[in-house]
């Protein structure tokens, strides 16, 4: 196998009363060598394809290319806040076959499940509903703001940006861009529960974004990001607490899980002065025991005394990583918030 060309010297800094090492890093316009470099550390490393699902703007237009999941007949299914087309499917080789959707001005979160033998779409729009609906886009069910179920008041804020199914087909929205809250559903559409809220506390969120059901260890659980304390939190299904699994430098997006491993996308790491920097997004892979194993686009993970140390943007290949889509081959398609309007990167295991 061909080595990857270093496009980069990396150099370091002792961070004033810690241990962590920050890395000093060109911000600049990106290069056009990335394409093609391989990334990624340990046994998890990529080749960029950046032309892969590129489509014509004036026909197929995209704003922020928010989430992607795949079918069972290996479709990848992408749903953004174009309200000309809101869901692109491609096949794997990056042709479009379809779009449909108008009607999401903030769609946002996409959640692909499978019930008798069908399968479904959950559609988190961040305007303040989330929909059911067939993979060719029939509404089935609709859930509206909180308060029509005595589960919110009518002046607070709800901006849905991801759901995912329990093992009975219950419901659960995570109320990332509004009150912070999970809310839990029948399968009906009967209010169960809610749990979390914004705050610092154990149990609480700053930014739930993401979750998703994790059934790694063999008992499911919930999988929930807390972006802004760089963090997946866990709970039960009955939502108390579990656990918080800290990721430091990284405002991670929804966790997917694939195989033993968790995969996300990095929307902004720290990189001046230790703040969230825009443009500084990268991927992250953790194994079955939630240790950082590679950071395609980042820098290469580091454990000090059992504790992970700051993880950054290693070269600018990437604007802000929203969501990871892994397909059988472990390729990785990576989609984009904030990066003038570009399609999603394939990243093609090496």
């Amino acid at each position: 196998m061909k080595q990857p060309r270093r496009s980069f010297v990396k150099k370091s800094a002792l961070i004033a009363g810690g241990s962590m090492l920050l890395p000093t890093f060109n911000i600049g316009k990106p290069k056009p060598q990335y394409l093609d470099q391989i990334i990624g550390h340990g046994k998890y490393k990529y080749r960029v394809n950046k032309s892969w699902g590129n489509l014509d703007p004036q026909k197929t237009p995209v704003n922020n290319c928010h989430e992607m999941v795949m079918d069972s007949s290996g479709r990848l299914i992408m749903v953004g806040d174009e309200v000309k087309n809101n869901i692109l499917i491609y096949d794997r080789s990056g042709k479009l076959l379809k779009t449909w959707g108008t009607e999401f001005p903030g769609g946002h979160g996409l959640t692909l499940w499978e019930a008798g033998g069908e399968e479904f779409l959950f559609i988190c729009d961040t305007s303040g509903f989330v929909v059911k609906t067939t993979l060719d886009g029939k509404e089935l069910m609709r859930v509206e703001h909180p308060s029509q179920y005595g589960a919110l008041d009518k002046e607070e804020k709800f901006f849905p940006t991801e759901t995912t199914i329990g093992p009975n087909g219950d419901i659960y929205i995570a109320d990332g861009y509004g009150s912070n809250y999970i809310f839990q559903f029948t399968q009906q559409g009967e209010f169960v529960r809610k749990f979390g809220g914004r705050g610092d506390a154990e149990d609480q969120f700053q930014t739930a974004h993401g979750i998703c059901v994790d059934n790694r260890s063999g008992t499911p659980t919930l999988m929930i990001t807390s972006r802004a304390h760089n963090a997946f939190k866990r709970f039960t299904l009955e939502g108390k607490y579990i656990e918080t699994i800290f990721l430091p430098g990284a405002f991670v997006c929804r966790p997917v899980i694939f195989d033993q491993n968790l995969y996300a996308g990095v929307c902004w790491s720290r990189l001046r002065y230790l703040n969230q920097t825009p443009n500084s997004g990268f991927v992250t892979i953790l194994d079955d025991n939630n240790k950082v194993i590679s950071n395609p686009g980042g820098t290469k993970p580091v454990y000090k005394k059992g504790e992970l140390q700051l993880m950054l943007q290693d070269i600018p290949l990437f604007h802000h990583c929203h969501d990871v889509c892994i397909d059988n081959e472990e390729n990785i398609y990576v989609c984009q918030w904030n990066a003038n309007q570009t399609y999603p990167i394939k990243l093609e295991r090496v």
